[in-house]
């Protein structure tokens, strides 16, 4: 996948991404497959890591298609955001628990959609 932010809040995460295609099957990996491959291996990591075993994360999840390049900047900054609304820091380059990629890779999928 070609990630574009991950945030870590205490009580939940956020991720904007755009699927990759599965070559050896000529689709997109579906966004169940993408979540297990994520939370399974941070579950074995998290897990190692405190020393215990079992469930991390809960089943669900919530996802929302971008579809335009203005939605794409809007949703990019509404996740880099949410750490100073919840109350966490004063600015979100303050929150350690983020991951942006370089503005020219988000300027140019951006680029790619639809105006």
């Amino acid at each position: 996948m070609d990630l574009e932010i991950a945030l870590v809040m205490p009580d939940h995460v956020h991720l904007i991404f755009t699927p990759l295609i599965h070559h050896d099957r000529s689709r997109v990996y579906t966004l169940s497959e993408i979540l297990w491959a994520i939370k399974s291996a941070a579950a074995h990591r998290i897990n190692k890591a405190l020393g215990r075993s079992g469930k991390v994360w809960q089943e669900e999840y919530f996802d929302h298609i971008v579809r335009r390049s203005e939605s794409l900047n809007q949703k990019i900054e509404y996740v880099r955001e949410n750490p100073v609304r919840a109350g966490l820091v004063g600015k979100s380059a303050d929150y350690a628990w983020t991951w942006s990629a370089p503005r020219p890779r988000a300027a140019a999928a951006a680029a790619t959609l639809p105006h």
